[in-house]
């Protein structure tokens, strides 16, 4: 694929279609047990995980905003505009947000990166993607481009494509985050930076004990009463407890050939903002 990025995915008001690039499943040699992973505390195949996250997402996509607001109190919109202030993006620059969903960060960038600028917000789930749009083109955001996309192979990107890749709140979701962080670090130009906002690991024992008491008791509930769905808000409460904490996912990143890794926790930890850099050469 040549990089032409600039003539490609340029109507807003066509949502793409069709199964993301990398979804497909591959059947399993007779007689070869297939590897397993984690769904929240489940082990399922690594082929079911996807689409058990993508009926997740289907489910809370139209409660998702009202339901972050309650969750956190308001204090993701904080912790958003904390990840932006670390992005240094500027105009005219080309942005990828991945599992962008509703379009918070995807909004900002748009006024960020001005009209010679670009922004691509990027998900695996056609109802997320479908939110962020409606809501997107109704604030009048006309460099934003809508890509359905898998994380783990970003096919649809060239390589060297962006100067910033974002991802909130989503990588937790993804099944193989290794070889997702290798694809964000392939389609990021040199010197681009990567910013990862996402749930991790309290760093004071009674404010961990106090967070899982209430991730395991409210969480559920106000999904039940607010999205008419507990079982997705257990799962959401649960893959927050299986993701690396920092600095796994700082390993993580420096591993996939990211350089100048680092973190810094939000709230006591309960979220962390990683930033890694492609290295000019």
């Amino acid at each position: 694929m040549t990089d032409n990025t600039d003539n490609q995915f340029t109507n807003p008001n066509i949502l793409p279609t069709g199964t993301p690039q990398g979804q497909s499943k591959l059947q399993n040699p007779e007689g070869v047990a297939e590897e397993t992973t984690h769904f929240g505390y489940q082990t399922v195949k690594k082929s079911e995980k996807q689409a058990k996250v993508a009926e997740v997402f289907s489910s809370v996509a139209r409660k998702y905003d009202v339901m972050n607001d309650l969750m956190s109190f308001g204090i993701h919109r904080l912790w958003k505009r904390y990840a932006i202030s670390l992005t240094g993006v500027r105009s005219g620059q080309r942005v990828l947000d991945i599992a962008g969903g509703t379009g918070d960060l995807a909004k900002v960038f748009s006024r960020e990166v001005g009209r010679s600028g670009r922004v691509v917000l990027s998900d695996i789930n056609e109802a997320m993607l479908e939110v962020g749009r409606t809501r997107l083109i109704n604030a009048g955001c006309n460099n934003v481009d809508f890509v359905l996309a898998n994380a783990e192979t970003l096919e649809p990107f060239a390589d060297n494509s962006f100067d910033l890749v974002t991802i909130s709140f989503g990588l937790r979701n993804v099944t193989d985050k290794d070889k997702a962080l290798l694809a964000m670090h392939r389609v990021l130009k040199p010197g681009g930076r990567l910013l990862v906002l996402e749930f991790s690991k309290p760093v004071f024992e009674p404010l961990s004990k106090a967070y899982d008491l209430y991730s395991f008791t409210a969480l559920p509930l106000m999904g039940k009463l607010v999205a008419n769905d507990a079982e997705s808000y257990q799962y959401l409460a649960e893959s927050i407890r299986m993701h690396p904490d920092q600095q796994t996912l700082k390993a993580m990143m420096e591993n996939a050939g990211f350089v100048n890794c680092d973190y810094h926790n939000l709230t006591g930890g309960i979220v962390a903002v990683h930033r890694g850099f492609k290295a000019h050469s």
